[in-house]
């Protein structure tokens, strides 16, 4: 090094060879700076705390008081006090609510530690300097933090509160509507709801609904389509004239479900649209179950005769009761009766492929027909007779009859 380059990095701690002293005094701009000059540096903007340089465009109100901790850092090698890890702490969720960035706030720290860098060779000066940054940053972000992981627990409780009241249908339909519209929903329209279930209760937090809820995005982007959980099951919210979404979803929930049920209801205009549709995805699920129906995906619109034979329960119930108590004077009861109509019918009322299905003989199984022909009076291989029997035993398991008692 020449005297020349020594002169100027004593004077600024960061030297530039082969300029001169003259040059460094009358061009401080230029990178070399003299110890006056770098003296008047290390002292701006402290009058506040603040840091008077670049900082990314992150507001200095962020950084106030992380210019003195520097400078005592440097002069006394102290660590930060619990009052200014709580003034940190602070202003980092200050930051995190005013929606600054975690990576630009930490970034302008940096550019402000540069700047207010002590011009002390001494190792210890910069050991401490570097411990004091470390916490401070440490701290901002710990706040940033907090008040990332709070505005994130009020962001799922405000959804969690608006699904609520819309499958529900409750609170003020104008609101609702408004509410809505921040999850990509315009209520005015028709919507359709799927619901499906699995072996397990899911939250929205689960492995299945983050995979279900990943391969609708992939499919369909951002097309007004909502998925949640509810009671344990899956429920996915789509536009009236995009079965398309609803199909998919049922596929994507039956393979991430391990063979699930799922539940569609048809599609019903207006604010109230969306609970008439979740509630008939729902009695889908309960008639499903209730009757042991066929299939992983089961549509409203394919099964409006149940609802229709159970609107009236009084009728209903005396339809049963008449025409199938008789066989509870069986031996064994009515049950295994039932049963045997039951699969008699979804046989097609062929007795071979009934007999089949129970592992009885065809002989064995004419034999119950006829006994149930003698106790209730009704002919199942009777075309009348039939729809009537049918009509019974498809009432006694939706009221659970007879396990269940009128």
């Amino acid at each position: 090094m020449t005297g020349q380059e020594s002169g100027t990095g004593a004077g600024s701690g960061s030297g530039i060879g082969g300029e001169t002293g003259a040059g460094a005094s009358t061009e401080p701009g230029a990178g070399v700076e003299t110890g006056a000059g770098a003296g008047s540096r290390a002292g701006s903007g402290r009058g506040n705390g603040g840091t008077g340089g670049d900082t990314g465009g992150v507001p200095d109100a962020y950084l106030t008081g992380y210019a003195d901790i520097l400078a005592a850092a440097a002069a006394t090698g102290r660590r930060l006090t619990r009052d200014e890890l709580l003034a940190r702490r602070q202003l980092g969720e200050q930051a995190a609510d005013a929606g600054y960035g975690l990576r630009a706030l930490v970034g302008a720290h940096l550019a402000a530690a540069r700047l207010h860098w002590p011009l002390t060779r001494a190792t210890d000066s910069a050991d401490s300097v570097l411990a004091a940054l470390e916490q401070s940053v440490d701290a901002f972000a710990e706040g940033y933090e907090r008040a990332q992981r709070l505005a994130v627990r009020q962001e799922v409780a405000a959804r969690r509160e608006f699904i609520d009241d819309l499958l529900y249908g409750r609170g003020e339909l104008g609101r609702l509507a408004e509410r809505a519209e921040r999850f990509g929903l315009r209520l005015s329209y028709e919507h359709a709801v799927a619901v499906a279930e699995g072996p397990v209760p899911y939250d929205e937090g689960d492995a299945v609904p983050r995979s279900v809820e990943q391969a609708l995005v992939s499919r369909f982007g951002d097309r007004s389509i909502l998925l949640t959980t509810k009671a344990g099951r899956l429920v996915c919210i789509a536009a009236g004239d995009e079965a398309d979404v609803l199909a998919f979803f049922a596929k994507q929930a039956y393979a991430a479900t391990d063979g699930g049920r799922i539940g569609i209801g048809r599609p019903q205009p207006g604010l109230g649209g969306v609970v008439r549709s979740y509630e008939e995805a729902l009695n889908v699920l309960d008639l499903a179950t209730r009757l042991d129906l066929d299939g992983p995906v089961l549509r409203a619109a394919d099964l409006l005769v149940y609802p229709v034979l159970t609107r009236d329960r009084q009728a209903m119930t005396e339809l049963v009761v008449n025409t199938l108590g008789p066989l509870e004077a069986a031996r064994g009861g009515a049950q295994p009766l039932i049963e045997t109509l039951t699969v008699y019918f979804d046989a097609g009322c062929v007795a071979a492929e009934a007999a089949r299905r129970l592992s009885l003989s065809v002989r064995a199984l004419t034999y119950r027909l006829a006994r149930i022909h003698k106790l209730t009076g009704a002919d199942p291989a009777d075309p009348v007779h039939r729809y009537t029997l049918q009509t019974a035993v498809i009432g006694a398991r939706l009221l659970g009859w007879p396990t269940r008692a009128f």
